[in-house]
């Protein structure tokens, strides 16, 4: 078996001097809900992280400044944050039984993940991405291979089934093994378990699911794109209006925050209507970009109204992110992932949403200071959460 290896890697970087002194201990945390199984269903599987000094130009040949290979995939990495961060975790996946399938299981289980329920096919291969890190531009270029044979529902028995969503308190979908993980959504319904859906983009089997979601988190192209809305915010009040089941949609905007369309539970029949992109434009007003760690601002439930779609009753939310140095800022592999695992945190620990959204894009500015998805996520310990599990 070989192991996952890093070379040529930077050191860690110290803690801000506001929190080199600042040690958490579990005694000093607020305990866990009982209730704090984590079930995600998608992808797993092997990163292999190149950085260079920029981009390579067709037939170039370049030299690495640094080479990692990690664990990867939406729900490997996303599951593995909400593992540092306390919960309990279960995985339902397919790998192969070769070299990085049987690596991709030991990294899970280095970080508590319960492979149960993960299927090892004797044939065929696991998923990996080759992924070039540019120095310059703190981007990143990713190559998929998808794994091979298919997850199918036929790999996943009723029993296992039922006991992979016994005591879940969420279910997670990436939208990867989209027959099997209908089925997976659709018994979890049945059973009451909230459904929280990673919609990155458009996939095969993302229309059958969507609709079984509480929540969602949102690439920024996706809202429009699967809407057709002419701004995001009237798109987020399309997916509510087409979605009554949603309770919130959370945008993913980068070093941009996010924004967050929160549905309210009531009616308020006497409240003048919002339009929805003019409140977006108020509320940017409003948020601080100034300080260094992620605040939120959030709108009063109204009726917000996106011309030519409808009225949803609710409030809007926009939440800033920190701004990382460019010294310190090394690779935004797996940001969106950490923002999702630590968004399935909040959720558990019924974490508000003002509360929720600066956690989460602080976990996420966390994760983009080491290479890979995994190296710079941070434990429920570390200082850098302090002011937001306190």
């Amino acid at each position: 078996m070989i192991s996952f290896y890093a070379t040529h890697q930077s050191p860690s970087l110290p803690l801000p001097p506001h929190l080199a002194l600042y040690k958490m201990s579990h005694d000093t945390l607020p305990p866990l809900s009982e209730s704090r199984i984590v079930l995600g269903v998608g992808g797993v599987g092997v990163d292999f992280l190149a950085a260079v000094p920029s981009y390579p130009k067709p037939d170039e040949k370049i030299r690495t400044t640094s080479l990692k290979v990690e664990g990867g995939g939406n729900t490997g990495n996303a599951l593995t944050c909400t593992a540092r961060l306390g919960l309990n975790t279960r995985v339902i996946s397919k790998i192969a039984n070769d070299t990085q399938g049987r690596a991709i299981l030991e990294v899970l289980r280095d970080d508590g993940i319960d492979t149960s329920f993960l299927v090892v096919s004797e044939e065929g291969n696991s998923p990996f991405t080759y992924i070039i890190v540019d120095n310059e531009t703190k981007t990143r270029t990713c190559i998929f291979t998808p794994g091979y044979p298919l997850m199918m529902p036929d790999d996943l028995s009723q029993s296992s089934l039922s006991s992979a969503l016994d005591g879940a308190r969420i279910v997670y979908f990436d939208v990867r093994w989209p027959e099997t993980a209908l089925v997976v959504a659709q018994e979890a319904a049945r059973k009451n378990i909230p459904i929280l859906i990673d919609s990155e983009r458009k996939r095969e089997g993302l229309d059958d699911l969507i609709p079984l979601a509480d929540y969602a988190v949102c690439s920024v192209k996706f809202p429009q794109a699967w809407t057709e809305a002419a701004s995001v915010p009237s798109a987020l009040v399309s997916m509510l209006l087409k979605l009554p089941k949603l309770k919130f949609a959370i945008v993913t905007l980068g070093e941009d925050g996010c924004i967050m369309l929160e549905r309210s539970k009531d009616e308020i029949p006497d409240v003048e209507e919002m339009d929805v992109d003019s409140l977006l434009g108020s509320l940017k007003q409003r948020k601080n970009d100034s300080t260094a760690i992620p605040t939120s601002v959030s709108s009063p439930v109204t009726k917000l109204r996106a011309n030519g779609i409808g009225t949803v009753c609710g409030r809007l939310l926009v939440g800033t992110a920190e701004k990382v140095p460019p010294e310190e800022l090394l690779d935004t592999t797996g940001a969106g992932d950490s923002f999702v695992g630590a968004v399935l945190y909040a959720i558990c620990t019924n974490m508000p949403p003002e509360k929720m959204l600066p956690f989460a894009a602080q976990v996420a500015a966390i994760c983009c200071r080491a290479l890979g998805a995994r190296a710079g996520l941070p434990h429920r310990t570390d200082a850098r959460l302090a002011s937001f599990l306190a």
